[in-house]
């Protein structure tokens, strides 16, 4: 299993059984949705796992506290990912997600295929933007489903808009 560590955290990529708990265990259709995409995503791209399923984020102290999950919603074929994340209530405003991100962000960055790293938050969500804006993202001037797009600034300074 792959594992990605930065200095307060360890994010492990799921295992589908790991998934399918959360998937029963979730209360929140909208959730269980995109969690079952994820799912079925990781499933029919075995190669491209990374890109498809949830990353579990634990406390390198103690491994058995999950303090949230990153997941990336695939690789386009223009090389472009898109991360997603969420904390779990009580570990939020600790700068948790802001090194997950950061650390995933890296970790994606450095990986041959990927050429574009976005995101895309609620425009009233102001922890989630500064999330991406400290991991590095800043706005791309599209809005999205869900609020306006952001784009990782740091593999690359020079990012083309790509479109798809």
């Amino acid at each position: 299993m792959k594992v990605i560590d930065t200095e307060r955290l360890s994010i492990e990529l799921a295992s589908d059984e790991y998934m399918e708990q959360m998937i029963r265990d979730e209360k929140d259709e909208g959730l269980k949705q995109a969690y079952s995409e994820m799912l079925q995503g990781a499933k029919a791209n075995p190669n491209q796992r990374e890109w498809n399923a949830i990353w579990i984020v634990r406390l390198r102290e103690n491994p058995n506290i999950s303090v949230g999950e990153i997941s990336f919603k695939g690789l386009s074929d223009l090389g472009v990912i898109e991360i997603g994340y969420g904390v779990q209530p009580g570990f939020e405003r600790q700068g948790y997600m802001t090194e997950a991100v950061t650390g995933m962000v890296r970790w994606a960055g450095s990986q041959p295929e990927v050429r574009q790293i976005e995101a895309e938050t609620e425009s009233e969500n102001v922890a989630s933007r500064r999330v991406l804006q400290k991991a590095g993202f800043v706005e791309n001037g599209v809005m999205g489903e869900e609020g306006p797009r952001f784009v990782w600034s740091g593999k690359n300074k020079s990012f083309i808009n790509l479109t798809y």
